[in-house]
């Protein structure tokens, strides 16, 4: 990044600078002592004195040739003290310093990520997600490759890692053996193959979410290993289908899926046998509706099936996901009522 090239390069410049003034520093008091024959003391005094420029008279009296190197002396000890001044100002003024200072705190942070979503790309469409994820309250990291799109995501007070998303170095630097999902929104479907493939082979256990462009793409992630594909073309065209055909229940899904204003939310929450107590009964003997408020939608069973609209004689399993709508404040009660559960807890929004 342009930030992080000018910070290395003033700290370079500093770095010269302070080398250079005590080479100076060392050649003065070793022309004083060798040449003029002073004590080493006397010589690293006088050097000292003719360098800070504070008009001290001279330790013992020069001839001319000693006049002549001090006088040499003031002005490289000037020159090199006037650029290291200068340069400290500039990375003072422009917040160099304080860019190293945050580099180093994201640096912690990275180093502290657990149970993270990363995702790879932050173009049009990772902007988005980006976006929902922090409306959702989750913990994200952003990995891309360009320093325009880097430094808009920083701006933007994202936490992000400049480098291949494709490459495992990369998926390391983000902590993916301790993130529980990968979302790639890369330009390319190959891309987005190759990085899915690499995330699986770090960390067989992440969910993987990629963008697809073509239906052959699609298939070919999910051949990857890919939890969730979807293609913004097709998906695209089916919600403008059901738009023109059902408008009020597609502004109905979209007021509980997306935004941060919204009053109702989609929840999931996993039933663990381990801390569920209400595991073997029914909806009706759980009474989930009366105790929270929040309403069951359907049921996914361990297997795979799906029970929509489950009614009250319909039981819970262990591995069951239950997705639930609600208020906040609902919802927060169920997960409490349900039991926290670590990596498949729900994210539920934060109160306001």
């Amino acid at each position: 990044m342009l930030i992080q090239r000018k910070y290395q390069q003033i700290r370079k410049d500093l770095t010269t600078g302070a080398f250079t003034l005590l080479i100076i520093i060392v050649g003065g008091t070793f022309w004083y002592s060798l040449v003029e024959g002073w004590s080493w003391s006397d010589a690293a005094y006088m050097t000292v004195i003719t360098l800070s420029t504070v008009g001290f008279l001279e330790v013992q009296p020069l001839g001319v040739r000693g006049r002549l190197f001090t006088m040499a002396l003031i002005l490289m000890g000037l020159i090199t003290i006037g650029y290291m001044v200068n340069r400290f100002t500039e990375a003072l003024i422009e917040g160099y310093f304080q860019a190293g200072i945050r580099r180093r705190q994201e640096k912690n942070m990275i180093e502290s990520l657990n149970n993270h979503y990363i995702l790879c790309g932050f173009g049009r469409t990772g902007k988005q997600v980006a976006q929902e994820l922090e409306a959702e309250g989750v913990t994200f990291i952003i990995i891309d490759s360009e320093s325009e799109t880097v430094e808009k995501a920083q701006e933007l007070g994202y936490l992000v890692i400049q480098d291949d998303a494709t490459l495992d170095e990369s998926l390391q630097k983000a902590k993916i053996d301790r993130a529980i999902c990968l979302i790639t929104t890369l330009s390319s479907d190959a891309e987005n193959l190759y990085t899915v493939l690499s995330a699986k082979t770090l960390n067989p256990k992440i969910r993987a979410i990629s963008r697809a462009s073509t239906e052959e793409a699609v298939k070919k992630l999910q051949r990857a290993g890919a939890d969730a594909v979807v293609s913004p073309y097709i998906t695209g065209g089916k919600r403008l289908a059901a738009v023109a055909v059902r408008p009020q229940v597609m502004d109905f899904v979209d007021g509980i899926l997306t935004g941060t204003e919204r009053s109702f939310y989609l929840e999931e929450f996993f039933i663990d046998p381990e801390i569920c107590p209400y595991v073997g009964q029914t909806l009706s003997e759980a009474r989930l509706r009366s105790q929270s408020g929040a309403l069951v939608l359907a049921i996914r069973r361990s297997n795979g099936d799906l029970i929509p609209g489950p009614t009250g004689d319909t039981r819970l399993f262990a591995g069951d996901l239950v997705i639930c709508m609600g208020t906040a404040e609902q919802l927060r009660l169920l997960n409490s009522i349900l039991g926290p559960i670590s990596s498949h807890s729900p994210r539920l929004p934060k109160q306001k």
